[in-house]
């Protein structure tokens, strides 16, 4: 689902990029009044298990693959705007370090995961457990909230991706970026995500907000945004764990490379093939040289590393700020 560079025209990619700017002013907003210094990890962690669990890659129907994003559990553990900030830093991470997901594009994608999936979530989750109030009311939310946040994200990116062929046309009227319109692309992103991608987000985000509901309960129940063991736990498993993303085979859809389009197209769109290409420190999540598995851990824990250090700094600087005030 993370939309690359040049399947997008640059006047689709501002206008999500814009449409995100309040968005994040909104978040920055609310995570500063509601959020003291010490809960500003728990953004980190939610951060990190959201950038982690997008390494692991699942095959889906159609040869394609895709991942759970985490999205869900965010919004439920800290709130909506919250969440916006720890996915946008995941997705943000993702791109620059790991060109997994477009620096044009970013815009578009956190529009779709860091935006609209934990809103969706947060809405759909409050709504069910208020109406049907009992013992499993609370697990039933997390599953439909976090099923239904994911397709609500595919179902955006494909038309996002649709759109493309009818709006920007060379003057021989060949699709200039993504060439597929909406009759192709929302088949092909909802049937497998709702097929298969939904229901891993589901039972990725139920297993774990069981786990830390039994784990550490006052995470849920009392609001405290200390980083528990049993999370930490949690992402170091995820880090050695992480190459198992390795053993799907295929492309995600619509993320295709320049070789991938022509093969499967028949040519290279014009603005994928002159538009911008960003090199990034550890492409596709591989270091050179070493094995892939190695790579990938060792891109795992980079990428938790930057997140949780941002996220402390953030969380040292406020609390700065507090106590120079106080004085």
């Amino acid at each position: 689902m993370h939309i690359p560079d040049n399947y997008l025209s640059p006047s689709t990619c501002a206008v999500f990029g814009a449409a995100m700017i309040p968005v994040w002013k909104k978040s920055v907003t609310k995570v500063k009044e509601e959020l003291t210094p010490k809960k500003i990890p728990m953004l980190g962690v939610c951060s990190a298990f959201s950038f982690l669990i997008m390494m692991f890659n699942v095959p889906l129907p159609g040869g394609t693959t895709g991942h759970a994003v985490g999205a869900a559990l965010s919004a439920i553990l800290i709130g909506p705007f919250a969440s916006v900030i720890s996915i946008t830093m995941a997705l943000v991470v993702q791109a620059l370090f790991f060109g997994d997901g477009g620096i044009l594009a970013l815009g578009a994608n956190c529009f779709n995961m860091a935006f609209v999936m934990p809103f969706v979530a947060y809405y759909v989750y409050n709504f069910i457990k208020n109406k049907f109030k009992n013992k499993q009311s609370d697990y039933i939310a997390v599953v439909i909230a976090s099923y239904v946040s994911l397709n609500a994200a595919a179902l955006l990116a494909a038309i996002e991706f649709g759109i493309q062929p009818a709006l920007f046309k060379s003057a021989s009227g060949v699709p200039l970026y993504c060439p597929y319109g909406l009759n192709v692309s929302i088949p092909a992103m909802l049937i497998p995500h709702l097929l298969v991608a939904g229901v891993i987000e589901a039972l990725v985000t139920l297993g774990v907000y069981y786990y830390i509901k039994k784990a550490s309960p006052e995470t849920i129940y009392e609001g405290s945004y200390k980083t528990p063991k049993a999370i930490t736990r949690l992402l170091i498993l995820m880090v050695v764990l992480s190459p198992i993303g390795l053993l799907a085979n295929g492309t995600a859809w619509g993320e295709w490379g320049t070789d991938e389009i022509k093969e499967v197209v028949g040519f290279i769109p014009q603005g994928i093939e002159k538009g911008i290409n960003f090199n990034a420190l550890m492409p596709d999540y591989s270091v050179a040289s070493l094995p892939e598995y190695v790579g990938y851990i060792l891109s795992a824990l980079a990428g938790i590393a930057i997140i949780i250090i941002t996220f402390k700094i953030i969380g040292t600087r406020k609390q700065n700020k507090k106590v120079n005030a106080a004085q």
